[in-house]
Parts: structure tokens; sequence; C-alpha cells
């Protein structure tokens, strides 16, 4: 923290305390010129909107609004840059309705900072640049009432679409995590019309409303950590398997330095090539993953993995010899 800060601090607790301090209190106790504590004062009025009067008959400061508090969200210019970057993601991920409140925010941050605190928010676009690639949009105003089902535990009524089955269908959902995947947002909630707990693509609930006639009770032992770490990306899955992987010295290159699941192991090998193992149940997920990567990667296990996408490779090479 810096001492323009310390001071303040310090400043704003002798003025709550109704003795009435004044400029040569504040130069005795910090030590400190006349125009420092001068600028200081000035910096609390003008910068922080402080209700700062002076009492001539006491000689002192005081709050003509005693219910004042001075903010209590200092930030080192590092913290800023975070907040910035956070600004921007959100942007991406949650949506463009979300921008002008979040640069809002952080254009007071800023301003709020010491004068050798400051971060150029214009200067920062120029020099970060986001490309999330594809990603689905989500209705800011769901956003917003999920959390608010998630954080006062109420029942949410949806209609959803399941993409693998083609078909829509009403739900009640107790919401309790939302996370982003690869740019979609998804939420783990306890589904009624399953009695089990599932996650959903947010961008896929079509209608929803608040259920606020009864709070429902959370299950102390549910873990959202547990739950995400049984699936692989944005599928949760069945009962986990052991899942192997070989990749050639030509993709192994940029498979090192990353985690791709909380379970992984990696296993390297003389030729430059390596082998990743982890344990979930989203097969479907590691199989459109692992393809991904062409014939750099060779699936070992499970059996029935390595056969699904070996009768997928099969039907891919049908139908470009047909094209």
């Amino acid at each position: 923290m810096s001492l323009r800060l310390e001071r303040m601090i310090a400043m704003d607790a002798a003025i709550r305390s109704g003795s009435y301090p004044s400029v040569r209190t504040f130069i005795d106790r910090f030590e400190v010129s006349e125009r420092t504590v001068r600028l200081d004062l000035a910096f609390m009025r003008e910068r922080l909107n402080a209700p700062l009067d002076y009492d001539r008959g006491r000689s002192g400061y005081y709050y003509t609004d005693p219910t004042w508090a001075l903010p209590t969200m200092f930030a080192t210019e590092g913290e800023l840059l975070a907040f910035f970057l956070s600004v921007e993601l959100t942007r991406r991920y949650l949506g463009t309705s979300f921008e002008a409140p979040l640069r809002k925010a952080a254009t007071a941050l800023a301003l709020s900072l010491p004068d050798n605190v400051q971060l150029d928010m214009t200067l920062l676009a120029q020099h970060y640049t986001f490309q999330p690639g594809a990603t689905a949009s989500a209705d800011p105003a769901l956003l917003v009432a999920l959390h608010e089902a998630t954080h006062d535990r109420w029942p949410v009524e949806i209609s959803y679409f399941t993409a693998s089955r083609g078909e829509r269908n009403q739900r009640v959902i107790e919401p309790y995590q939302l996370y982003n995947v690869r740019g979609e947002w998804q939420v783990i909630a306890f589904d009624h019309l399953r009695g089990q707990f599932r996650h959903f693509a947010v961008s896929r609930i079509e209608a929803w409303k608040l259920l606020k006639a009864k709070r429902f009770i959370r299950d102390p032992d549910f873990s959202s950590a547990s739950y995400l770490a049984q699936g692989f990306l944005a599928e949760h899955g069945d009962t986990p398997v052991d899942v192997v992987i070989w990749f050639d010295e030509y993709q192994a290159r940029y498979m090192r330095g990353k985690q791709w699941h909380p379970s992984q192991r990696i296993e390297e090998h003389a030729d430059g090539s390596l082998t990743l193992s982890f344990h979930t149940g989203a097969l479907g997920e590691v199989r459109r993953w692992a393809m991904a990567f062409g014939n750099h990667a060779e699936i070992k296990a499970p059996a029935s993995l390595r056969d699904d996408v070996a009768a997928e490779a099969a039907a891919m090479v049908r139908r470009y010899a047909g094209g």
C-alpha cells in the first residue's frame, strides 16, 4: 500500500473520531509538509468525494455526512491490470451488454488510486488482444438470473433444448455452479426431471422463471470440483475409466506444459513422443477432442473408445472417397 493511502486511512479514522483534527495535527503525526497534507485532503474531497468541511470554531475537519465511508477498494497497478483483463474477457464470454458497466467500474477504480498508481485503459487495449474462437451466446439477463438463483437458492423452471436428442422439454433445476468451457457457459444443477445432478448449456435454455416460493436445500455432500473432475471439457459423462492417448513427437511439443484434466499423467518417450493418461467418463468428448489431432494421436485405451475412433475414421475415409 502506498504512503498516501496509509495516510488517508489514518486521516479518515481521525476525522471520523470527532476530534476535529487540523492540518497541524496531520503534519506532526505523519512528519510531512503542509502542502502534502493539503494535497491529501484535496484528493479525499475531489477524487474520493469525501464530505469534508472545516469547523473554524474547533479549528479542525469533520464530515458533513457521517455515514460516508472511505472506499476500501485500493489496488496496485498490477491488480488494476488484472481487472482490465477481466473486463476484456467478460466482454467476450458474458456478452457486450456487460462491457459498459464493467468499463465504468474500471475507470472509477483508476480514478480512486493515487497519482503514482494509474493505468491508461486505452493504452492497455492497444497492447492486449483476445481471440476466443467460436463462442456460444448467452443471454446476460439469464446469467444474472442464474447467479441470483445460485446465490439465494431459488429453483428455476426452464425450457431446454437437448441437442443430442433434438428435443425440447420443461424441467425444474436447482443451480449450484456456473462455469465456462471453450467460450460456452454451463450451469451445474440438480435436475428434478432426472433426479440427479446434470449440467446444462446456458445458450440452450430458451425460457426461464425463478421459483421464489420456496428455497431449495443444498446437498452438503455435493462437490462441483468432483463433478467436473469426472468429466472432460464440456461433457460430464458416465462411470469414469482410464483413458490413454499417445501423441507423436510433433504433437507432443504442443501438449507439454498444459493441464488437460485434473487427473492427468504424462509419460515421456525416448523418441520425443508422449503418452497422456487421465480418468474420465466423458468418452464422447474425448473422442471428438482426440480426433482433432488427426494421425498425430492414437487412443490406446479403453478399447471401446479406440474402436469408436477407428470406426469414425473409416466412415470419414468412405465419405471423402465418395465425394
